[in-house]
C-alpha cells in the first residue's frame, strides 16, 4: 500500500454545522475537523469478509484492504492528529486476530506519529488491545460527542444506522451512502467496503430526528449533493 499517495482535492468541501461546530464533510465518507485536526470514520466493519468465509459464505477476501487504503488516502490528504473511528470497526471480536501480516502493518503506520481512537460498538464491544490506539466508548470535545449509536442527544456525531439515500435522477432512482444531519446531530456514512445501508426513509431516522426536515449529503465522485430528507425516496 502506498500510504503517501495523496487522493486529488474534491471538487467542493460540504461545510457542515452540527451545535455550531463546522465540520467539513468529505466524499469519500469521513468527517474532518479542522480546528481540532481530527478525522472521523464510522462502521469500518474489518474483517468482514473473513467473518463471512468462517460461516461458509464466501467473500472476496479484499475488504479490510480495501478499506484501509481509502483511508490511508484521506490520512495523507488531511493530515490529521487524531483519527477517531465510531464502532464497528471490525465486523466481529475475532476480527483483529485474523488481521493478515501486510494489513496490520498498515494499520501500524497510518497510526504513527497521531492519537487513534477505537469507540465501542455493537459488533466489537470489547477492547482489542493487539490493534494499538486508545478506547473507549464515547469521546467527548467542546460542543461535539462522538459514540457509535445515536441517543439523539445534542452535539452528537454517530454512526451504526449506515444511511443510504435514494433519489430519482434523470428518470431512474439512485442509491447512495450519505451524511444525515441537521443543525444539531449527524449520523455518519460507513465507510467499510462491504458495509450495507438503511434507508434514510426509515423510521430510524424520524425517530432520531423527529422529523424529516434534516439534510442527507450523498456521496458522489468528488463532490456531496444535499438534498432535504423528505425528497428521498423510499424503497
Amino acid at each position: 500500500m502506498n500510504l503517501a499517495a495523496r487522493r486529488a482535492a474534491p471538487n467542493r468541501d460540504e461545510s457542515i454545522a452540527v451545535a455550531g461546530v463546522a465540520l467539513t464533510a468529505d466524499p469519500d465518507g469521513a468527517l474532518y475537523w479542522p480546528e481540532q485536526g481530527l478525522l472521523a470514520v464510522a462502521d469500518l466493519h474489518l474483517e468482514k469478509g473473513s467473518s463471512f468465509a468462517a460461516r461458509g459464505l464466501l467473500l472476496p477476501p479484499y475488504d479490510t484492504a480495501a478499506t484501509l487504503l481509502r483511508l490511508a488516502r484521506l490520512i495523507g490528504y488531511y493530515a490529521p492528529r487524531c483519527v477517531v473511528a465510531l464502532g464497528d470497526n471490525f465486523h466481529d471480536g475475532g476480527g483483529p486476530a485474523r488481521l493478515s501480516h501486510d494489513d496490520r502493518d498498515n494499520l501500524n503506520v497510518l497510526q504513527c506519529g497521531r492519537d487513534w481512537i477505537w469507540l465501542t460498538g455493537n459488533h466489537d464491544p470489547e477492547p482489542a488491545p493487539t490493534i494499538g490506539g486508545m478506547f473507549c466508548d464515547t469521546l467527548t470535545l467542546g460542543a461535539l460527542t462522538f459514540r457509535h449509536e445515536p441517543s439523539g442527544a445534542a452535539g452528537e456525531i454517530a454512526g451504526h444506522l449506515h444511511p443510504v439515500a435514494r433519489v430519482a435522477f434523470r428518470g431512474r432512482a439512485v442509491s447512495r451512502r450519505c451524511f444525515a444531519a441537521d443543525a444539531t446531530r449527524m449520523v455518519m456514512p460507513a465507510f467499510g467496503a462491504f458495509t450495507g445501508g438503511l434507508n434514510v426513509r426509515a423510521a430510524a431516522f424520524a425517530d432520531l430526528f423527529g422529523t424529516l426536515a434534516f439534510t442527507i449529503h450523498m456521496l458522489g465522485e468528488g463532490r456531496l449533493y444535499a438534498f432535504a430528507a423528505e425528497r428521498c425516496l423510499a424503497d
